[in-house]
């Protein structure tokens, strides 16, 4: 497994009824501060396409599937997420990209920091200069 992979592992508790999935304190290593998800993404579309200078994202498949290709500038890694019980932690500095998302699929995003701009790194060009300086 690659460096660029880091995978935490849900907590789940079984029951008859249908299972239930835990995220408390100790399961991510930062507090939440920002809650999102993406569905109804179109066949052929695509999400991500960034990196962050300080934010950190799990990302939760808890429906359906989609992959993920992470690229730290150096290497790229592609990830399928299609596991509720399994998150992605993408650290800082790290470019993602998320496609081929099944009919249905729910992306669920855990953020260390709310919304701002000026943290996220949009072109592609400038997150590879900034990576080999």
């Amino acid at each position: 497994m690659s460096d660029l992979i880091q995978l935490i592992e849900i907590p789940k508790i079984e029951d008859p009824r249908g299972n239930l999935a835990v995220i408390e304190k100790d399961v991510i290593p930062y507090d939440v501060r920002r809650t999102y998800y993406l569905f109804d993404v179109p066949s052929g579309a695509y999400r991500g396409g960034h990196a962050h200078k300080e934010c950190l994202e799990l990302l939760i498949a808890v429906s359906g599937s989609f992959e993920v290709i992470l690229d730290n500038g150096k290497e790229k890694q592609r990830v399928m997420l299609n596991n509720p019980t399994k998150g992605l932690l993408i650290p800082i500095n790290m470019w993602r990209e998320l496609e081929n998302f099944s009919s249905g699929a729910v992306c669920l995003v855990l953020a260390s920091h709310t919304f701002d701009e000026g943290d996220y790194i949009r072109d592609y060009d400038t997150f590879k200069a900034l990576e080999n300086a």
